[in-house]
């Protein structure tokens, strides 16, 4: 059983960037789902203050997060310098909050850099920010690569990273002309899907679930210039738990997807009072070709989840503790 913890990203339109941005959003996202846990962070553009960062802090806002320039969804005005934003990594470490750091560099083709290893060339900025600021808590989302495992691992208690449920399984031949598998950072090769899954299966604690769920529409993404991003939200748990069986590490489910982040992130069991328990099935689960939904404008639209049409070895069931027949179902899930 697993409570429900969400951290919003803040790359909207128009993106996050102040402390009471960050609270009306997540007001109106309590408002949907009052069993939820969220956990807000603010875009780390030039109008961020150390000042901001303190009444972000007082508001309950977890952290900051930096997209450079131009590298995925809603980016266009990420940062293009780190050392500009010192002032603020120093009061955001003073004050005890988490810089996420979406790790790849921009494309430069004069510099032999693409979108395969951009993650790679972002590291040495990592490896900075640790030396500069050694106690500021840092998670490099997101990671694709065995560069950034062995990174990440070379760094000290400060430094952790996350990793999506698609990077476990997916390798640059899944999204190459597969429009719903690409997502930014792109998927690797073989060799980095082996580093990632072999580091989750170790139960490494510094490395724990972040979904990086992305739901644009169909139309957005079966298109000539795609948007980035893969849709895992409506069933994390099972998708998570596909995974993991897969390659021998599902005794790790409940480490990766809820106990190594909680604590990185410091949350106290009053963080998720009343969130909502789950259970999660070892009964097949058929996930859907399409969701529809009514945009903001009274379109009808379609969303193509990850996997569509395929059928996952476990389903996940909400208010578990009702359901007095679960506890023996649920005794077959490894």
């Amino acid at each position: 059983m697993l409570a429900v913890t969400w951290k919003r990203q803040p790359n909207l339109k128009p993106p996050v960037t102040t402390t009471d941005m960050a609270v009306e959003y997540r007001n109106q996202l309590q408002a949907l789902a009052p069993n939820v846990a969220f956990l807000m962070s603010l875009y780390l553009s030039p109008s961020l203050t150390p000042a901001e960062i303190r009444k972000a802090k007082k508001a309950g806002v977890v952290g900051v997060k930096s997209y450079p320039r131009g590298v995925t969804t809603n980016s266009e005005g990420g940062i293009e310098s780190y050392s500009v934003y010192y002032d603020v990594f120093k009061a955001m470490e003073e004050e005890d909050m988490v810089l996420n750091l979406h790790g790849e560099v921009p494309s430069d083709h004069e510099k032999d850099i693409c979108v395969l290893n951009a993650e790679e060339k972002f590291l040495t900025h990592l490896k900075q920010l640790h030396k500069d600021f050694p106690k500021l808590r840092i998670i490099l989302e997101h990671a694709t690569t065995k560069a950034a495992v062995d990174c990440v691992k070379s760094l000290g208690s400060s430094v952790a990273c996350t990793i999506t449920i698609h990077h476990l399984e997916l390798v640059v031949d899944d999204w190459a002309g597969k429009v719903h598998n690409y997502c930014k950072p792109v998927a690797k090769y073989p060799h980095d899907r082996k580093a990632l899954q072999d580091v989750v299966k170790e139960g490494h604690p510094r490395f724990f679930l972040g979904t990086d769920s992305a739901p644009h529409p169909r139309h957005m993404k079966e298109t000539s210039c795609c948007a980035a991003g893969v849709y895992t939200g409506p069933y994390i748990l099972a998708y998570l738990a596909n995974a993991l069986a897969s390659f021998g590490a599902i005794e790790r489910l409940d480490q990766f997807g809820r106990e190594f982040g909680a604590h990185f992130y410091k949350l106290k069991e009053s963080d998720l009072r009343g969130a909502e328990a789950v259970m999660l099935l070892k009964e097949p689960f058929k996930v859907p070709e399409v969701l529809k939904f009514v945009d903001d404008e009274g379109v009808d639209r379609e969303i193509v989840p990850y996997r569509a049409g395929e059928t996952l070895l476990y389903t996940v069931m909400a208010d578990a503790s009702r359901n007095g027949n679960l506890k023996r179902k649920a005794e077959g899930l490894a």
